[in-house]
């Protein structure tokens, strides 16, 4: 995040972008598809967001984080897709130096919020996994609203501390054009571990984990079923079921997480090495904000309460008296 040094600054005031080579009409439908991207960002997590803060059915430890996600994808979709898109289409950035250091620290919180909010779901997951009554007795909707807040909280004083100290808001400007915050040696190797090392090792780690003990109890019920009456083997199987499709929107979950965001700590890492193209720079964060936009996709597919919750919040039943008591789960 150490700006290219610049001193004629007022080249900001004269600035303009090149001329497009492209038509009008290629534009229009570049910013007709980068609106319904935007639309579908906010919408999708706006639904979950609802979902979760107005059925009382839905106010479970886990649904805390789903909700903490949501929100940081809620607000990638708010705050930055649309300047991206801009930037990403017209080839330079068409406005100011400041508005450009508060666009790149907002991705980069954000980021670093959903990379942990993965990593926090991880965590929840093992723990109700592996020891339950454990699990049932310390983690309440309360302890979770801590742990979500606190990591809001980290997130935030870390990315503002990081920049100060790496002297992005004060001695070092940009060339007119470009919008590249790069961190100096020392600050890079610190944000690579906080932001990308540790909580990918908390996820791959933890959620291997999971899928070992999700296995295990898969195998332990298949044995039951074989020494249990066909009623017993019905229900037993229904949870096998049940826990095999866990596992596999937590799979999908992380894979298509992992795949967003890995191009853009790879350019972080070799940002400081090799001299990269802005451009690369561009589709790196494009890469990274569409995990927003995925999320609810996904949510959307593979979690039946998320598909009547919609249905309830579009036909506007929510907004009738005794609606936040709707059972979803069903």
């Amino acid at each position: 995040m150490n700006l290219t040094e610049f001193n004629q600054s007022d080249r900001w005031d004269h600035f303009s972008c090149p001329e497009r080579s492209a038509s009008p009409a290629v534009y229009i439908l570049l910013y007709v598809c980068s609106a319904a991207v935007v639309l579908l960002t906010v919408c999708g997590n706006l639904h979950v967001i609802i979902s979760v803060l107005h059925f009382k059915q839905l106010h479970t430890p886990t649904n805390m984080l789903l909700l903490s996600l949501a929100v940081s994808d809620f607000l990638v979709g708010a705050l930055v897709m649309l300047p991206m898109f801009t930037w990403t289409i017209e080839s330079c950035w068409i406005f100011d130096k400041g508005y450009c250091i508060s666009f790149l620290m907002t991705i980069y919180i954000l980021t670093s919020l959903s990379i942990y909010n993965i990593a926090l779901i991880a965590v929840d997951r093992y723990l109700a996994l592996s020891n339950p009554f454990l699990y049932l007795n310390t983690i309440s909707k309360q302890t979770m609203s801590i742990v979500v807040f606190t990591t809001w909280s980290a997130s935030l004083v870390y990315n503002i501390s990081m920049c100060y100290f790496n002297g992005s808001f004060s001695s070092s400007v940009m060339c007119p054009g470009e919008c590249v915050l790069i961190l100096n040696e020392v600050l890079s190797v610190i944000d690579l571990i906080y932001s990308f090392i540790f909580p990918l090792s908390v996820i791959i780690i933890l959620y291997t984990r999971v899928f070992m003990i999700a296995k295990k109890h898969a195998t332990a019920i298949r044995e039951l079923n074989n020494h249990t009456r066909p009623k017993t083997q019905k229900i037993t199987s229904h949870s096998m079921k049940s826990e095999r499709k866990a596992a596999k929107v937590l799979g999908i979950l992380v894979s298509v997480f992992l795949v967003c965001l890995l191009p853009y700590f790879i350019y972080s890492l070799l940002g400081n090495v090799i001299d990269l193209q802005i451009d690369f720079f561009q589709k790196v964060l494009i890469m990274a904000c569409l995990n927003s936009t995925i999320n609810p996709v996904i949510y959307a597919l593979f979690y039946p309460w998320f598909r009547r919750c919609v249905k309830l919040i579009i036909t506007l039943q929510i907004f009738k008296k005794g609606s936040a008591l709707i059972n979803v789960l069903s």
